[in-house]
């Protein structure tokens, strides 16, 4: 496998799980959030949403950079240390939680939370995430999915309200944070456990060696 001497990883998203993630790895990613509309997206199959999501979330920012290179030039340019990157990789990833045949992404409220958490307890989900990385020079993308199982604690309503007024589960696509608090009320996982806090590091060493590239080429120096 011939691989390039330096690139630069460009995570399509927010979210501070994911690129605390990716540091504890030894990537440094170009954080560029895309504010994709994810309303407009209403697949009922989760492995379909979350590839669907993490997809246009990885094409909105590819495209910008197409359009706009000197949108990431100075973070390029620190990441490299001056010098040119051979390659550039956009990540996008999307998670939900399906529970019972139904689909969950973060809870809009607290109230919302606190009634998730009273479905949850006790009974075990699937966390889904996608997953999508484009090669903007050889313009191929790459779409996988990765499920995780999670086996919830039977926890009662006193616990279940002092959770959700820490405001730890509102940012999460799964009403919990396994990384975090949350990490108390999970009794078992079955799965790879990075995709539960948003994405699997399995999964992304495996869809980078396909593209042609090791995990190496792109750790910080």
């Amino acid at each position: 496998m011939t691989i390039p001497a330096r690139s630069i990883l460009i995570l399509a998203s927010a979210s501070p799980a994911r690129r605390q993630l990716l540091r504890d790895a030894g990537f440094e990613p170009i954080i560029c959030p895309s504010d994709l509309d994810e309303s407009q997206v209403t697949l009922t199959n989760p492995t379909a949403l979350v590839q669907t999501l993490a997809q246009l979330k990885a094409e909105h920012i590819a495209d910008r950079i197409r359009q706009q290179p000197d949108l990431i030039a100075p973070s390029v340019q620190i990441a490299t240390g001056g010098n040119r990157a051979e390659s550039t990789l956009v990540l996008g990833c999307d998670s939900v939680l399906s529970l019972d045949g139904k689909i969950y992404g973060k809870p809009a409220s607290p109230e919302e939370a606190i009634a998730r958490w009273q479905e949850m307890r006790g009974t075990t989900g699937e966390l889904y995430t996608g997953h999508a990385l484009i090669d903007t020079a050889k313009n191929v993308t790459l779409v996988n999915c990765a499920v995780t199982r999670v086996q919830f604690a039977t926890i009662d309503d006193a616990t279940i309200a002092a959770y959700v007024a820490t405001g730890e589960p509102l940012g999460c696509a799964g009403c919990f944070a396994i990384d975090g608090r949350g990490a108390l009320f999970v009794e078992k996982i079955e799965g790879c456990h990075s995709n539960v806090i948003g994405l699997s590091l399995p999964l992304l060493r495996q869809m980078l060696n396909e593209l042609g590239y090791a995990p190496q080429n792109f750790w910080a120096a």
